[in-house]
């Protein structure tokens, strides 16, 4: 696994410039930065990017935003507007027992009866759910009395189709286990959830020194 992670960082005129306003304008930008090597039928099957990013947030001066990719992105956004820094993740970065982590994730589950995604709300819920699926399906397991949901938002924009979207994103942290190294990895690589196009799913990641699961 090559994998690349970057941090892009926008001042306040490249973020005006961009005309950055929305979680639509975010995506079209950070996906500028690759090159595309994705055809039609492979977009249509909902293969991978290989393109996972985090929005940092900003303030008056400017904007940060995290990357992880599994391939080197070019070195500012095309207009020469911001700064791309990157380095490889080393392979025994994941080979850790314990990690502290922050991630966005839209929380959702498919309804029995219709089938549709419905979005998880509250913050125990949403707790609740995140603990499941990452027994279940994403390799580790987390620390209930650690887990944190810092915040949750609803966004609305319009994608590329003029369609209108409606995501609603929930800011989690605490401290996680790996109990299935080949499934963690795969999370870690290819990120975590849905709506990883606009900002969800990827695991930030810090190892622990002091194992708390020991």
């Amino acid at each position: 696994m090559n994998m690349i992670a970057s941090v892009l960082d926008l001042d306040r005129k490249a973020v005006k410039a961009l005309r950055i306003t929305d979680a639509y304008a975010l995506h079209r930008v950070v996906y500028s930065l690759y090159d595309d090597v994705r055809d039609d039928a492979q977009k249509c099957a909902s293969q991978s990017s290989g393109i996972l990013f985090a929005d940092q947030g900003g303030d008056f001066h400017g904007r940060r935003i995290l990357m992880l990719s599994d391939r080197s992105p070019a070195a500012c956004v095309e207009g020469q507007y911001g700064q791309v820094q990157s380095k490889p993740i080393p392979e025994t970065f994941l080979a850790h027992a314990g990690y502290r982590f922050k991630v966005i994730v839209n929380p959702t589950r498919r309804d029995r009866a219709s089938r549709k995604l419905v979005p998880v709300t509250g913050r125990e819920a949403i707790s609740e759910w995140f603990a499941e699926r990452a027994l279940k399906s994403w390799g580790f397991s987390v620390l209930s009395e650690h887990l944190q949901v810092d915040k949750v938002e609803i966004l609305r924009f319009s994608d590329k189709h003029r369609h209108q979207v409606t995501l609603c994103q929930a800011h989690v942290q605490g401290q996680l286990r790996m109990t299935d190294a080949h499934q963690f990895r795969n999370s870690f690589s290819q990120g975590i959830g849905r709506a990883r196009a606009f900002g969800c799913g990827l695991l930030q990641i810090v190892p622990l020194v002091d194992n708390p699961f020991a």
